[in-house]
């Protein structure tokens, strides 16, 4: 392929040549002067060349897929392309005889558009339906290539997270060292001098010093702002829990917003690869999984606010206050809460100095090409941590997993167990903790105790990654919402009957809280299962009670 970053590329795929050859030469005689025809006649031919116009950062704005092709269906082409290139136009090619199939696709991938083959005469049949398609591409925000760029410093906490809030939150960026030729040009340009890290420019030319969250989310485009002052549903959290509420009160027709603090997908969306979630046979990273419920969301008309902080929930009469840490409110009639949980903080000298400097909580998979060839440790026996060793041994020369407990098997699904067994460079430890960590830029030592043997040794290692347990995120609701002893939402018959205060005259619904109409879903809620699916379920679930909660009103 010829590299080209001016024209829009339409790319098509059919395994039969001769139609193949014949939609690439209508495409041509109509479109060539403004857009490049590339032309493949099987998906994974197509993939490839989309990974590679990917690298090159050339737009894609039109895809068009034969429905049945070997191997892969065009329905799984143009799932597997939303992964690249999640704003080009879709559009599948069909027989009369497959048109039921090519609806269904309109659920599955998002579909744009289907055609019937032949389409002859292109000029009725084909063109007016390419024509629309090109404009609904060139109307779509962020069609551009251009990417933030953040310039900061290897081992600077503030530049980890700029760089980990802007990849969680799917917002393509160029890191640069502020030592780099291009950073001082583009520091004297911006009339910095980068002693303070990281300076953030935009592709509008925006220059952020250090920049808050909420800073940052407005400038890269991210909603940090309700479009009303009252909803039918506010959703505080958006990892799976509450972005299956959204996408079902979205799509039920209530008036839905989500609220989340850092970035959608919680710590689900941080995991390297899902490999037990239904219908992945293949497995699904957190990041892809949540980029998809969050774009279905946003099609059934959510709401989604990022980096932004609730404090405080109230009852109005029939109305639940929310208070955002700006002092700022928003109203609905009924509110979910499905906040998660986080990492717990490991309570070891050094540990807070450098956290950000080599220390991380959770995968903080923007790290990994850093820590190629050398040794890495993860701290945690969870499937959050095996997913991480997993991860991490493409890049490192060794893992290692330092557990608490005498083996694997209590904490961790046994496909995960078996799949680091078979992974010659992580090596377990069991019974080892962290006593201490040392360093003075960054992390540079980590002194281990073998609970077992009282043996006590000191290692060297610039990267470690914590999961060791979660808390729950409810230090901020009301006192008299009730929770468990560890701080979990209790719900439902974990209520006992009516808890103190009710006013209704009727039992907490399955999900509901001791505050009627407020709802708790995913890890939050006390004794729930601390799973993806599990998570996605409590979410529909309480969308169900909720409009069960609104008939009453």
């Amino acid at each position: 392929m010829t590299a080209s970053t001016s024209r829009p590329v339409i790319l098509t795929v059919d395994d039969d040549p001769g139609v193949s050859r014949s939609i690439a030469r209508d495409l041509r005689r109509r479109y060539a002067e403004e857009n490049r025809i590339v032309r493949a006649e099987t998906p994974a031919q197509a993939l490839d060349a989309l990974k590679e116009l990917k690298l090159r950062g050339e737009p894609v704005a039109l895809l068009l897929a034969d429905y049945r092709m070997p191997q892969m269906s065009g329905i799984e082409f143009l799932e597997a392309a939303m992964d690249l290139y999640p704003l080009a136009r879709r559009v599948l090619l069909t027989a009369y005889a497959d048109t039921d199939a090519a609806i269904q696709a309109i659920n599955v991938v998002d579909l744009d558009h289907y055609l019937l083959k032949p389409w002859n005469p292109p000029e009725e049949k084909l063109y007016p339906v390419v024509d629309s398609m090109l404009e609904l591409w060139k109307s779509t925000p962020a069609v551009s290539s251009d990417e933030t760029r953040v310039i900061g410093h290897r081992w600077s906490a503030p530049s980890f997270a700029a760089r980990d809030f802007l990849a969680r939150n799917a917002v393509p960026y160029q890191w640069l060292g502020v030592d780099d030729d291009e950073s001082q040009r583009l520091l004297e340009a911006a009339g910095v001098d980068g002693s303070t890290l990281p300076v953030v420019i935009t592709p509008d030319g925006s220059v952020l010093v250090a920049p808050t969250e909420a800073e940052l989310a407005d400038k890269v485009g991210l909603a940090t702002n309700p479009a009303k002052e009252f909803y039918d549903l506010v959703v505080v959290g958006g990892g799976p829990a509450g972005l299956g509420a959204a996408v079902y009160g979205a799509s039920e027709g209530l008036r839905t917003v989500l609220v989340e603090q850092v970035a959608t997908g919680g710590q689900a969306g941080q995991s390297s690869r899902i490999e037990n979630y239904l219908g992945f046979p293949d497995g699904v990273s957190g990041a892809q999984l949540t980029d998809r419920a969050r774009r279905q969301a946003v099609r059934f008309g959510a709401e989604l606010l990022t980096a932004r902080q609730v404090v405080g929930l109230e009852t109005i009469g029939s109305a639940r206050r929310l208070k955002f840490s700006d002092g700022s409110e928003i109203s609905a009639h009924s509110v979910i809460l499905a906040t998660g949980v986080a990492y717990r903080q490991l309570d070891a000298p050094g540990m807070d100095d450098l956290c950000g400097r080599g220390i991380y909580y959770g995968a903080a998979t923007t790290e990994g090409p850093s820590c190629a060839g050398q040794e890495v440790y993860i701290i945690g026996g969870a499937n959050s941590a095996g997913q991480a060793a997993v991860y991490f041994s493409k890049h490192a020369s060794r893992v290692h997993m330092l557990v608490r407990g005498p083996s694997l098997e209590a904490t961790m699904s046994s496909y995960l167990i078996d799949q680091i067994a078979g992974i010659d460079n992580i090596e377990v430890h069991t019974c080892t903790q962290v006593v201490s960590c040392k360093g003075s830029e960054h992390l540079e030592r980590v002194t281990l105790i073998n609970s077992a043997t009282g043996e006590s040794r000191e290692v060297d290692t610039e990267w470690m990654f914590v999961f060791i347990g979660a808390a729950p995120r409810t230090d901020w609701l009301p006192g008299d919402l009730l929770r468990d002893e560890r701080g979990f939402v209790l719900t439902g018959p974990d209520l006992r009957g009516r808890p103190p205060g009710w006013a209704l005259d009727r039992d907490p619904y399955h999900l509901e809280t001791s505050m009627p109409g407020v709802f708790a879903a995913g890890d939050v809620r006390a004794e729930s299962v601390k799973r993806v699916a599990s998570a996605v379920g409590d979410g529909a679930m309480a969308v169900t009670l909720v409009h069960r909660y609104l008939e009453m009103l």
